[in-house]
């Protein structure tokens, strides 16, 4: 079995200047579909769920998770693997998903976004007259 490489963290392109002086990531993604729905699964490690934002707005799924620093004052850092930053993403739905039945969970830095499939989009069987 091959071995998939890891992708380095890549930070967020800034198109405008911001006002909160941190950097924002994009976090690493895997899409999966089902019979039923597109499950959107991305690593935010250190993202509490409170401090996660999900939108949808012209066809664009929007994900934020910011990262509170007050964690982090007073360390020095050893080692790092990856730096500290928010997270955002943006993904374009096809008319294909039913926006208003949107899921969401975090658990363990990993969300996962259920995009549910519109009735039109699901696999169905022709029943021959």
């Amino acid at each position: 079995m091959d071995e998939i490489p890891v992708q380095e963290k890549r930070e967020v392109p800034q198109k405008q200047e911001g006002t909160v002086p941190a950097r924002s990531f994009m976090p690493s993604a895997d899409i999966f579909e089902t019979d039923n729905a597109l499950e959107v699964v991305l690593e935010m490690p250190g993202v509490e769920k409170d401090h996660v934002e999900i939108s949808v707005e012209d066809d664009v799924l929007d994900i934020r998770g910011t990262i509170d620093f007050a964690r982090y004052q007073g360390l020095r850092p050893i080692y790092t693997e990856y730096p500290i930053g928010h997270y955002r993403r943006s993904f374009s739905l096809s008319n294909r998903i039913d926006q208003h039945k949107i899921s969401a969970e975090l658990s363990d830095g990993i969300l996962t976004v259920t995009l549910p499939k519109a009735e039109q989009a699901k696999p169905r069987k022709i029943v021959l007259a």
